[in-house]
């Protein structure tokens, strides 16, 4: 079987591997030089199966008018133009509200712990089969409160992870600090939080490029530098894939056919879209319509100055809702949602404040354990941003499309690593007609 596989950051990467280890002849197509370069960069770094959350909740609604107001807002809603392309970030909007209830929280979570649990078994294996090193901790995820009220809360939202089969224990601010030790500066302003000893962190990034680079020993083909032009489709089934190599691309596609100059039409028995925020356009353009929204994320790296003081398990803070994970001898920051388009400027008043917000917030609670200074200051951080593919449940579309041999795997928000290694192994299981061994509603066209 001919697949053609379009991304190749964690979700394309996993399924590729894992439809090269049931026998298809695989090629995947990435519009960066590399694998990895986009959203599946510089993410936080959790593989989080007890942290899983939809961001539509009943709440929502009330703090996302509130965070309106607020640069620095865990969840930022930018409303857009709404003709043209701006459309779709209202009609994406009124879905995300209609998932804003108990019953469909609850649902949801479901689904998605569902996803998160078969995943984490499928990255063992993989790790497993390919002794694959990505400044791996496997000391679990803690979640600290500075508020009562919310943590209050926090029993609630143990007890639903529990009655899927996650053990998220909520646990006193002495047992925290027993577990992360490093809090201990911040803990007189710790009131409580919990934790899930079962999950797990490291570099998606570094995991990517080395599965990309196992998929190659294993006779996968890239063509890197290469943007999509078309999916052909004849007959209600998918025919080729066309191609077209971008500037930057002449030294990075070494791996593909040499003699590929100009736009390259692939035949395809298969072909798989992956390609986070941008598969909903590419899909359209075969009708089929999928409610895939950009929320712009970022996340910022810092060099660690005293390792004695670094944290060894990686935490949530409540308050600013980012996630802190040590990978080697950095500190990697990462948060805050902005529904607000394709926008990736890092350059903007807003874009640093969101920046610095992340700066600041790790030095109050580790003040001195890294470099948290501005470039400006004599620093060297390292800030990103990336658009995180993202559903109104929250929930992947992982699945069959209505067009024949058109599958898709995408939508992940901010759950692509946690979820990357299972969607992977689901949909090749699907696609070589067995049903993945999972509690998880996989789509169907």
């Amino acid at each position: 079987m001919n697949t053609i596989v379009l991304g190749a950051g964690i979700i394309g990467i996993s399924t590729a591997w894992h439809l090269a280890e049931r026998g298809h002849q695989v090629t995947v197509i990435e519009r960066q030089s590399g694998a990895a370069l986009e959203t599946s960069f510089a993410n936080a770094g959790q593989i989080s199966v007890s942290f899983c959350e939809p961001w539509a909740n009943a709440q929502a609604p009330l703090k996302a008018l509130k965070w309106m107001l607020s640069k620095e807002a865990p969840l930022l809603f930018r409303p857009q133009n709404p003709f043209g392309e701006g459309w779709r970030q209202y009609a994406w909007g009124l879905q995300f509200l209609a998932n804003c209830n108990d019953a469909a929280f609850e649902r949801n979570v479901q689904q998605l712990v569902a996803l998160g649990a078969y995943s984490h078994s499928a990255l063992k294996e993989v790790i497993a089969a390919t002794g694959i090193e990505f400044q791996r901790l496997e000391n679990g995820i803690a979640h600290y409160y500075s508020d009562q009220a919310s943590f209050d809360t926090a029993a609630q939202a143990s007890a639903l992870m529990r009655k899927y089969g996650v053990d998220r224990k909520v646990v006193s601010r002495e047992e925290l600090l027993r577990i992360e030790p490093s809090l201990k500066s911040y803990g007189s302003r710790i009131v409580g939080g919990t934790y899930t000893a079962t999950d797990e962190s490291g570099d998606a990034c570094a995991f990517t490029q080395a599965l990309a680079e196992q998929c190659a020993q294993r006779g996968v083909q890239f063509l890197y530098g290469h943007q999509v032009e078309r999916i052909k489709v004849s007959g209600g089934k998918v025919q080729s894939v066309s191609a077209r190599p971008l500037p930057m691309s002449a030294q990075a596609s070494a791996s593909a056919a040499a003699s590929v100059s100009a736009t390259a039409v692939l035949r395809a028995d298969q072909v798989v879209v992956a390609c986070g925020s941008y598969t909903p356009a590419l899909l359209r353009t075969v009708g089929v319509n999928l409610p895939i929204y950009p929320g712009k994320g970022y996340s910022a790296t810092f060099d660690i100055l005293r390792p004695e003081d670094a944290p060894q398990v990686s935490t949530i803070d409540d308050a600013k809702k980012i996630a802190i994970t040590r990978l080697g001898n950095k500190i990697r920051v990462a948060g805050t949602i902005e529904v607000g388009g394709y926008d990736l400027t890092l350059d903007s008043p807003l874009a640093r404040a969101r920046c610095h917000m992340l700066a600041r917030r790790v030095e109050e609670v580790w003040p001195g354990m890294c470099d948290t200074r501005t470039e400006e200051q004599g620093g060297n951080p390292h800030f990103w941003t990336g658009l995180r593919p993202a559903t109104p449940t929250n929930i992947p579309y992982i699945g069959q499309t209505k067009v024949g041999g058109l599958w898709v795997n995408a939508g992940h928000g901010t759950l692509g690593w946690t979820h990357g290694a299972g969607s992977g192994k689901a949909l090749a299981e699907a696609m070589v007609g067995r049903t993945p061994e999972m509690a998880f509603a996989m789509y169907r066209g």
